[in-house]
């Protein structure tokens, strides 16, 4: 199984940009699937996750400006990022939860991060 992450790259503030993370492999199911964050010097942090019945979580830090979605069919996780700050720029990593066919458990799987840069 693996997440591969797309989208990120240099804005400037007041921008837009759109991450894409698909999943592949053998997978039977997914339950959760989000979006961590880690700037420079600083610990990971959760942006905002989605549940497979589509509930979402977010940072108090970006509740309004960014919003997460998923695509069930194409196993793939979106974050859309409006009114990009300064301090959104980090590498953004997207997370989930997936079923194996064949196990009987979920497994946390990460992908390989993509850097935002939000200049002022």
């Amino acid at each position: 199984v693996q997440l591969q992450a797309s989208g990120g790259g240099l804005v400037q503030a007041g921008g837009s940009l759109r991450l894409s993370c698909a999943a592949s492999g053998n997978i039977f199911s997914i339950n959760a699937m989000d979006w961590y964050r880690q700037a420079p010097g600083k610990q990971r942090e959760l942006v905002a996750a989605i549940a497979r019945g589509g509930s979402t979580t977010y940072a108090d830090s970006v509740k309004g400006r960014l919003t997460v979605s998923r695509d069930n069919a194409k196993n793939t996780v979106y974050l859309q990022m409006n009114s990009l700050k300064p301090e959104d720029t980090a590498v953004y990593y997207c997370g989930a939860d997936i079923l194996v066919s064949g196990s009987s458990h979920y497994t946390r799987y990460w992908g390989q991060g993509t850097l935002v840069t939000v200049s002022s």
